[in-house]
This record gives structure tokens, sequence and C-alpha cells, in this order.
């Protein structure tokens, strides 16, 4: 219910934010009303009473004070503490006692806020999206993780480990075993650091929470090396994207089709073969098509800037074949990880300014 006053309050606010040049729906959205509740408010210039009625009529059924408390009760008994009650009502009734409907029991345990987790089992617990992070150069943000490959024993796997640098999409470790292990994971990120010259505090690593991942060997690496890690929340995969992404590239690349491997050997030799395919060879889309290698070299500026001058050049050869503007070879800057959602006012916000550039 919104009082007449507080209703004249809100348009006259709207009318001045109006006439300084705002749109109304943006306005609207800073108010926190939809701009229907604002036409319903109003018949051409008269403002309206809300015509709800105020009368709030009670249930001549409902239960009493003395009623509910039988019912919470019965609920936390040691007969019934660690039942539902679905199946505390039939219980009740073969015993020859009705106190209230299944239905009741909810309601009035929900009331209680005593619904949930009545049975021996952990609580749900609430989990937060990771810290958003973002690289700007080689070296800054790594992403790990280990997949599956199958071996021509059923049920048998050798597992491929591989740490991705997010900015520059270069595989920049990576090794196949016969086992998952914490101390395999933490041998490969020494010699990562060794080979890349890391410092301390130079790097984030992103993984999952697998066991190999969170792994007190792991951790202690880490914190021995002066790398901050990040983990995804669990059984969520689009919290560690690169990763993802990465082992679909690997395993369906056209024509090396990964098949059940012999021994470990094997693995590694098929592993070599399609990660140097990927760092030296491959040219990544989301990169502006050069190689990861290339673009953690540094590299890939000269290239692109080769590439804007040649589409330049057959632009002023041939202006009439080109309506608007060149294909965007820009080198992309920064690359995000779990970056933040903006809000409705914000995305209203970004909107508003994008409009007032072209117009």
């Amino acid at each position: 219910m919104t009082a007449l006053a507080e209703r004249q309050l809100c348009l006259d606010l709207l009318q001045e934010a109006i006439l300084a040049g705002a749109r109304q729906t943006l306005a609207c959205a800073i108010l926190g009303f939809n701009i229907r509740t604002i036409q319903r408010w109003t018949d051409g210039d008269t403002v309206m009473i809300d015509q709800r009625p105020l009368q709030k009529t009670v249930p001549v059924h409902k239960l009493t004070l003395a009623e509910r408390a039988t019912v919470l009760a019965v609920a936390n008994s040691a007969e019934f503490a660690h039942l539902p009650p679905s199946q505390i009502v039939p219980r009740l009734a073969d015993q020859q006692r009705y106190i209230a409907s299944e239905s009741t029991f909810y309601r009035v345990l929900r009331a209680a806020d005593q619904l949930q987790h009545r049975r021996a089992e952990r609580p749900a617990q609430v989990r937060s999206k990771p810290k958003a992070l973002c690289a700007i150069a080689p070296n800054q943000l790594y992403s790990w993780d280990i997949t599956y490959l199958a071996s021509t024993i059923q049920g048998k796997y050798f597992y491929l480990y591989i740490f991705l640098d997010i900015f520059s999409r270069k595989i920049i470790g990576w090794q196949v075993y016969a086992e998952e292990s914490s101390q395999n994971a933490s041998d490969m990120m020494q010699d990562i650091c060794r080979r890349e010259r890391i410092t301390r505090d130079q790097v984030v690593l992103h993984s999952d929470n697998g066991s190999s991942m969170k792994g007190s060997t792991m951790l202690a690496t880490l914190q021995y090396l002066g790398v901050a890690a990040s983990f995804s929340r669990p059984a969520v995969s689009n919290d560690n994207p690169y990763s993802e992404s990465l082992f679909k590239t690997l395993k369906y690349r056209p024509m090396q089709l990964p098949k059940p491997f012999e021994d470990l050997l094997a693995a590694r030799q098929w592993a070599t073969q399609v990660v140097h395919w990927y760092n030296e060879e491959h040219r990544h889309s989301s990169i502006k098509y050069v190689t990861p290698t290339e673009r953690h070299a540094g590299e890939d500026q000269a290239l692109l800037a080769q590439r804007i001058a040649v589409y330049e050049a057959a632009r002023a050869k041939n202006p009439r074949r080109w309506s608007s503007k060149t294909r965007n070879w820009e080198r992309t800057k920064i690359v995000h990880l779990n970056p933040e959602k903006l809000s409705d006012t914000e995305v209203l916000l970004v909107r508003e300014k994008m409009a007032q550039k072209m117009a």
C-alpha cells in the first residue's frame, strides 16, 4: 500500500527528472518502480488513491496459538523429530490421532523455520561466486585441470594435467600420469615457475575443487612459491571455463581424435603432438587468430599491426567493396575470468551512455 502523499512525492520527483532530461524508464528504475505502476497511479492530471481494501480478514478456522504449539511439539518430539510431515501425519492416524493436515504441518514448520534439514544431514552451505580476476599480460593468471584419457583396459584411465596461461592461451605445462596426485601437480607447478621465471605474488592459479587441486602438498607448494590460489564453486564447471574449453579443443581436433591408449607412453606421445599443434599452429579465435606462443612472446602485436595495414591498403584500392570499417584486428588487451554481472540499473546506465554517444 502506498499512501497518497508518497505517490505525489514520487510523481513530483519523476517529473523533475524528466524535465532535467532523464529517460522515464531509467528514472522509474532508480525510484524502484515499474513504469506501468506510475501509469496506474494517475488519471490524467489527478493522482489516484490506492483502491485496494485496507481491511485484513482472519480465517475463522485459523489455528490457535495453542494448536500451533501442539503441532510444533509433536513435530519436534523424539518420536517424530527425524521425520518430515508426510511421514508424521500417517503415523499419527495409525495412533488414532489427528492434530492437523500434512499441509498445515508444513506451513507451521515453515513459519517456525524448522522445515529444512530435519534429518541427520549436512545443511546446505552458501557458495559465493569466485572473485573476478583479469590479466593484461602473460604469466599473471593461470588455469589448470585434469582430464581423463581412456586406455584399452575398461575402467582404467590415464590423466592429462594441463596448466594454461589465460591471457595468451598458451599451454605452459602439461604431463600425462597414471594417477591423480597432488604431488604430481606440485612438481609441475615448481617446474613452470622455474621455466617462466615467476616471482612471488605474480601469478594467480585458478582450478576446480578436486582432491589434487586442494591437496595439502599442492597448497603448501603454492604458498612456498608465492602463487595465489583461486577455486571454483563445487560442481560448477562454468567457473573454470578456459580449461574446460581447452580440453574440448584438444580432444575433438579434426583428424586427431584420441583413441584408447595401450600404455602411458602412447598417451604421452599423443599429448605431445596435440600440445605442439595447439601452441605453435592453432590460430585461436579469442586472441584474434594468432597462435598462443606468438601472443605469449608478444609477437602478436606486430602481426596484428601488419594485418591492419593489409586491410587498409585493400580498402584504399577498392573502397566500394567496403561499406563500413575493416575487420577489427586490434589486440585483445585484457582477459577476464568470472567477471561480475552488471545489475539492471547499471545495464540501463550503460545503454543510456551508448545512446548518447550514438546521438
